[in-house]
C-alpha cells in the first residue's frame, strides 16, 4: 500500500485510480497477529510489562506474558510500545456526510405548522443508513486512536437515531456494529419555523411524546381486538418514539450549557424516558442531580481556543520596581472573565471525576486536530491520566452497553487497540498502530516539527528541491515560488508534470499552500505546512484522507534580487 502511495505521490497523483483501488476492501493476508514485548495497559491502573497480545479473526485470543507467536500470525514488534484498548467516542457525526448548509428562511405556507422535515423533526431516520466509512472524518479520528463511535445524524431538534460503528477494520460492510442504539435530540431550533426556540422545542417534545404514547396504546388495543375499532394511521415519526416509551432506547440529548442540562433532566423526569447527556461542556452546578439520577454523561472534547500569554518584549523600558500596576479597564476585566471561563471549561472533567461521576467523551463539536491538545489541557487542569484513559475506554464502554466487547484489553473482546511509542498522554507520543476489528493500520512516527516564528524575516521565493517521506520510500519534487511576500504564487513539478499552487502564504517563517488534483474521477487536496529556515525547509503535507507525511527541502536557486 505504501509503495503504491509513493509511486502515486511521485508524479503528483497521476495514478490516483491505482491508489483508490488499493484502498478498497481486500482480504488480509492473515487474520492472526501477535504483538510481543509491549507494555500492555489492559485498563486504567492495570499494566502488563513485557506482555503480548494474540489477535485472531477480529478477536483478542490471548493476553499475557511469555506468549508464543502462532505459526500463521504476523508479528508486530512491540518493543518499547504501549498497547491500549481502542478509544470510544460517546457522541459524534464521524462518518456521516455533512449536508449542504442552507441559508435563508424556508418557504412554507404555515411557519407555525411546517412539515416535520423542515421543522427538524425526523426521529425515524437512522445513522446506520448514512454511514460512509470512506468519509475523511473517519480517518482523522482513527489516527488519534479512536476505534468505535456512537454516531448520530446531522439536524435540528430530532435528527434521528444513533448507531455504534467501528472506524475501520473490515470496511463499509462491517462499519455498523449496532444500529438504532439511541434516540438523538438537541435544543436546536429550526430557521424561521416552529419550533425555533428552546421553550418551543420542549413544548413540541411533550406533544410528540404524549401523542406517541396514545398512538402506541391504541395500536396495542387494535392488535388484540380490531373488530369495531378504527385503526390508527401509520405515522413514522410517532412510531420512532415507541422504543423510547418502552425503555428499550435511551434519549441522547446534546446539551451546550448547564441550562440545557437542567432542561433535559427535567424533561426526562416528567416524561419518564431514559436519558443520556452528551457533548456537555458545563455541568458542575447539575452534578448532584446527574449523580442522583444515574444519568450517563459524555463531556465535550471541544474547548475554547487557548489564548497564549504575550511574552515580554526584549529591550522594554522600566524595571519591575518602577513599573506601576495598570488601572483595570473594561478590556482587562473582559480578559479576566474570558480567562476564568477558559479555566472552568478546562477544569470541568476533573471536577466531574472528583464528584465521583463516571463519564465518557464526545467529539460532536470538536475538531480532530485539537483533541489531543485538549486532553492535555484537561490533564494539566487536574484530570489524572488514568481518569482521562477511563473516559476514553472503560467508561464509554459501560455507558453505551459495550463492556462485554470493548473498553479493555482482555481475552474474547473485539480486537480494537491503539499502539503508541510513548504513553499516550506524554508529550511527543505517536500513534504507531490502530487495530480495528482485528485489522491493523500502521502509522509512521511523525518528526517533531520546528516551531514557527511569526516575527521571522525570511523569503520563500526561489526554486526548491523537496522530498516527501512516504513510508518505505521518498519522493522528490521541484517547488517553484514566485512573487512578493504579500502576493506569492507557485508550481510543483514531478516527473515532468507541473501543477499550480493555491493559497500560497508566508507568515513569519510559516509557508502554507495547497494543490488540487483530479484523476480517475476523484478529487484530492494536498495541504502543505512548512517552515522556512534560510535555504532549507521542513514540515508536512496532508494528502487528502490518506495521511500526513514529512517534507524536507533545500533551495537550489533564487532570484538575483528579492
Amino acid at each position: 500500500m505504501t509503495k503504491q502511495l509513493a509511486r502515486w505521490l511521485s508524479p503528483l497523483l497521476l495514478f490516483l485510480p491505482l491508489l483508490a483501488a488499493g484502498q478498497g476492501e481486500r482480504p488480509p493476508v492473515t487474520n492472526a497477529y501477535f504483538i510481543q514485548n509491549a507494555i500492555v495497559v489492559q485498563q486504567p491502573g492495570t499494566v502488563l510489562e513485557m506482555g503480548g497480545v494474540i489477535i485472531r479473526d477480529g478477536l483478542i485470543q490471548a493476553v499475557g506474558k511469555n506468549l508464543k507467536a502462532p505459526a500463521d500470525a504476523k508479528v508486530l514488534e512491540g518493543d518499547s510500545l504501549y498497547v491500549y484498548a481502542g478509544f470510544i467516542d460517546g457522541l459524534s457525526n464521524v462518518g456521516i456526510p455533512k449536508p449542504k448548509e442552507e441559508t435563508g428562511r424556508p418557504e412554507v405556507k404555515d411557519p407555525g405548522n411546517p412539515p416535520n422535515a423542515i421543522a427538524g423533526i425526523q426521529p425515524e431516520r437512522s445513522a446506520a443508513d448514512m454511514v460512509d466509512a470512506s468519509d475523511k472524518s473517519v480517518e482523522e479520528l482513527l489516527a488519534l486512536g479512536f476505534t468505535a463511535a456512537h454516531v448520530v445524524p446531522y439536524g435540528s431538534m430530532l435528527p434521528g437515531q444513533g448507531a455504534i460503528i467501528l472506524l475501520g477494520g473490515r470496511g463499509q460492510t462491517g462499519a455498523v456494529y449496532r444500529p438504532e442504539s439511541s434516540f438523538f435530540s438537541q435544543f436546536e431550533g429550526s430557521r424561521g419555523v416552529y419550533p425555533a426556540t428552546t421553550m418551543a422545542i420542549m413544548a413540541k417534545w411533550r406533544e410528540l411524546y404524549l401523542q406517541a404514547k396514545q398512538s402506541k396504546d391504541h395500536s396495542a388495543r387494535y392488535s388484540s381486538a380490531a373488530r369495531g375499532m378504527a385503526r390508527t394511521a401509520y405515522d413514522e415519526t410517532l412510531e420512532a418514539f415507541y422504543p423510547v416509551i418502552d425503555g428499550k432506547q435511551p434519549v441522547f440529548f446534546a446539551v451546550e450549557n448547564v441550562k440545557d442540562v437542567f432542561r433535559a433532566l427535567g424533561l426526562a423526569k416528567e416524561m419518564g424516558f431514559q436519558l443520556a447527556l452528551a457533548n456537555a461542556d458545563h455541568v458542575e452546578p447539575a452534578l448532584a442531580d446527574i449523580k442522583a439520577s444515574k444519568t450517563p454523561l459524555f463531556l465535550s472534547l471541544d474547548l475554547p481556543e487557548e489564548k497564549k500569554k504575550e511574552e515580554k518584549k526584549e529591550g522594554s523600558s522600566g524595571s519591575d520596581s518602577t513599573r506601576t500596576t495598570p488601572t483595570p479597564t473594561i478590556d482587562t476585566k473582559m480578559e479576566e472573565r474570558r480567562a476564568a471561563a477558559q479555566r472552568m471549561f478546562e477544569e470541568q472533567a476533573a471536577a466531574v471525576a472528583k464528584a465521583g461521576v463516571s463519564f465518557g467523551f464526545s467529539t460532536l463539536t470538536a475538531k480532530s486536530k485539537d483533541i489531543r491538545a485538549n486532553l492535555g489541557r484537561m490533564i494539566k487542569a487536574g484530570l489524572t491520566e488514568d481518569q482521562a484513559l477511563a473516559a476514553l475506554t472503560t467508561a464509554p464502554a459501560a455507558l453505551l452497553g459495550l463492556s462485554d466487547v470493548m473498553g479493555t484489553v482482555e481475552k474474547g473482546k473485539i480486537a480494537n487497540l491503539v499502539v503508541t511509542d510513548k504513553p499516550y498522554f506524554a508529550e511527543g507520543s505517536n500513534v504507531r498502530y490502530v487495530i480495528v476489528d482485528g485489522v491493523p493500520k500502521e502509522y509512521e512516527a511523525k518528526k517533531k516539527k520546528k516551531a514557527s516564528d511569526p516575527n521571522a524575516k525570511v523569503s520563500a521565493v526561489g526554486t526548491w528541491s523537496i522530498t516527501v517521506d512516504v513510508p518505505g520510500q521518498t519522493t522528490t519534487s521541484v517547488l517553484e515560488i514566485t512573487g512578493t511576500a504579500d502576493d506569492l504564487s507557485g508550481t510543483i513539478t514531478a516527473e515532468g508534470e507541473t501543477r499550480q499552487l493555491s493559497g500560497v502564504s508566508l507568515s513569519g517563517d510559516a509557508l502554507t499552500f495547497t494543490s488540487q488534483f483530479s484523476a480517475g474521477g476523484q478529487n484530492l487536496t494536498l495541504s502543505f505546512d512548512l517552515t522556512v529556515d534560510g535555504d532549507s525547509l521542513d514540515g508536512s503535507v496532508q494528502v487528502g484522507s490518506f495521511g500526513t507525511f514529512d517534507v524536507e527541502g533545500s533551495r537550489t536557486s533564487k532570484p538575483d534580487r528579492q
